[in-house]
């Protein structure tokens, strides 16, 4: 007897290989899907911008990096004796606006140089719930902590989002028509909205996708995680302790899933070696300063640059 509601992922024809440079955006998902991958030394580039939700703004990040369009002092807020931008994470905010801009230009000038040359693009959708800078109207990616008043709170209709989407993937194509997407769904419950709500929030977010995927089969796929996390997974034991995101044993089963969709054999079996080597440069000795240990290092690391040597040279392209 089956005790799990299996899901059959169908074959995808796109590839994710060392040789592709990969950028991510998304949600606290993707960047623990991100963050494996640069582990496992694949050409990544993740989150530019920082954890990022709502489908507008991810839209706004990555129209932005296209455009190599920095950011100035009069598009940052005040407050609480930090500035902030509203299309970033707080790890970007600092106590003077030069700082602040340093810190997000930096970034930004790395991943649209970044994005010039990937052919692979992973995003993950977190929630339709947006909020609005009542100042402007604009969407913002973060409110930083500020007063509720500040805001106001919308849910994103599915024909807007797709209308804004169907322009950037247009945009993309033409410019740069060799780029795949991958798009998921986090499997992260945002509970605080609500348990019916959040499951309006994620259904905009399956129509928008199944939209995009519809007007663009051959560059576009949807990678199932929020089915992954909802059926096969279903059980607290595979949750966190806020009982809505995934646990460890959770993204490690998803990011499985994933590998063994868009990875081939060759692919997956340089990334066992990488995971291994990784997990024994993670080892905390009891005496780091034996010869023995010593030893072991120096061979771990000899593995790492023979591994390095045997990886390919992701292509670069044109802007």
């Amino acid at each position: 007897m089956n005790f799990i509601t299996p899901i059959q992922i169908p074959p995808s024809t796109i590839r994710i290989g060392y040789e592709h440079r990969t950028m991510i955006f998304g949600s606290c998902f993707a960047e623990a899907i991100g963050q494996r991958l640069s582990d496992l030394l694949f050409p990544i580039n993740l989150n530019p911008f920082g954890i990022l939700y709502n489908p507008d703004s991810i839209a706004a990040a990555i129209r932005r990096l296209m455009d190599s369009n920095l950011f100035t002092a009069d598009e940052l807020t005040r407050y609480d004796d930090l500035y902030h931008s509203l299309l970033h994470h707080g790890s970007f905010s600092a106590p003077t606006a030069d700082e602040c801009l340093e810190r997000i230009n930096a970034r930004l000038s790395a991943g649209a140089e970044f994005l010039a040359a990937a052919d692979r693009i992973i995003v993950t959708f977190g929630t339709s719930y947006v909020y609005r800078w009542k100042g402007t109207g604009a969407v913002v990616g973060n409110c930083h902590k500020m007063p509720d008043s500040y805001f106001r709170r919308e849910r994103l209709s599915v024909d807007k989002v797709v209308h804004r989407w169907n322009l950037l993937l247009d945009s993309m194509v033409r410019r740069r028509p060799e780029v795949k997407w991958i798009f998921t769904v986090s499997p992260v419950r945002y509970l605080r909205d609500g348990a019916h709500e959040n499951n309006l929030s994620k259904s905009v977010l399956h129509l928008l996708i199944e939209k995009l995927i519809s007007l663009y089969p051959t560059i576009a796929n949807y990678f199932p995680a929020y089915e992954l996390m909802m059926d096969e997974l279903r059980d607290y034991r595979f949750y966190a302790e806020d009982m809505c995101h995934p646990s460890p044993v959770a993204i490690h089963y998803i990011s499985d899933r994933f590998e063994s969709t868009y990875m081939d054999a060759k692919t997956i079996a340089w990334l066992r070696r990488a995971e291994a080597i990784h997990r024994d440069l993670q080892h905390r000795p009891i005496r780091p300063d034996s010869e023995a240990y010593h030893r072991f290092l120096v061979q771990t690391k000899l593995k790492l640059k023979q591994l390095r040597a045997e990886l390919p040279t992701p292509p670069t392209f044109a802007r």
